[in-house]
């Protein structure tokens, strides 16, 4: 395997990370600030707690997941549209590198990001509310996976957009309301038929509350569901990035 080069691929993306370091990190930080003045203030004050639960704490996990899923799609779909715009995606092709290879440098760094990014969220959180980690262990490998598969998920958005502008489609307009629909911010039994029972249809509820599960050892789902469907999904991702270097797919057109 060659590790120097998924290394050097790794490396040229973080570097790119440091050199927007502040604002990457500012930017999480008065969002989150944001959200808790409006949900945590305005709605907390009415609705004090969620399944016994406090309603600040409540929606950290869901927070996170919104800012996971949001950076882990952007840098890893940024990261292989640039080669792609500039030309230089025929050096990577023709270079020493496999496609296992290639997707562990790009995806690795765009998960690095994505993770740095949810846990200076975890950080400010803990400026406005108490926020207990009942499986912390367990709390990091769901955060790691999720990056890893949303990061998968963002390398196929980023091969198959033809533009900048489409870079933000999917994000926009499928996985932020998804997130907002998915219990980011409220408990899906909170919902009355049948509208319950057509969220669970939507794959990002499983996500949030099996992170949720991870913080406070309750959630709508079960953790194992939770599980199994991120599994399920980055394994659909992999099998989607296999089809785009085995065909070619855009990248050698």
């Amino acid at each position: 395997m060659n590790l120097r080069g998924t290394f050097a691929i790794y490396k040229f993306e973080m570097h790119r990370f440091r050199r927007t370091l502040w604002t990457g990190m500012a930017v999480p930080v008065i969002t989150t600030c944001l959200y808790f003045i409006v949900f945590g203030s305005a709605i907390g004050s009415r609705m004090t707690e969620v399944n016994g639960i406090p309603y600040g704490a409540f929606i950290v996990p869901g927070l996170m997941m919104l800012s996971l899923f949001t950076e882990s799609i952007f840098n890893a779909s940024f990261g292989i549209h640039m080669p792609r715009f500039t030309g230089t995606i025929y050096e990577i092709l023709s270079a020493p590198l496999s496609a296992v290879e290639t997707v562990l440098g790009y995806v690795g760094a765009a998960a690095t990001k994505a993770t740095l990014v949810a846990l200076v969220i975890f950080a400010t959180a803990h400026l406005f509310v108490p926020v207990r980690v009942e499986h912390p262990i367990a709390a990091l490998a769901f955060l790691i996976l999720v990056a890893v598969t949303f990061c998968l998920f963002g390398f196929i958005i980023g091969v198959w957009a033809k533009g900048f502008e489409q870079l933000q489609v999917i994000p926009l307009l499928v996985v932020t309301p998804l997130t907002f629909l998915g219990g980011a911010f409220y408990s899906i039994d909170m919902l009355p038929e049948p509208w319950r029972t057509i969220t669970l249809f939507n794959p990002v509820v499983y996500l949030i509350n099996g992170f949720r599960w991870c913080f406070f050892g309750t959630a709508d789902v079960s953790f194992g569901l939770a599980l199994g469907a991120t599994l399920a999904f980055g394994a659909t991702c992999l099998a989607g990035i296999w089809w785009i270097f085995r065909s070619g797919y855009r990248l050698k057109a």
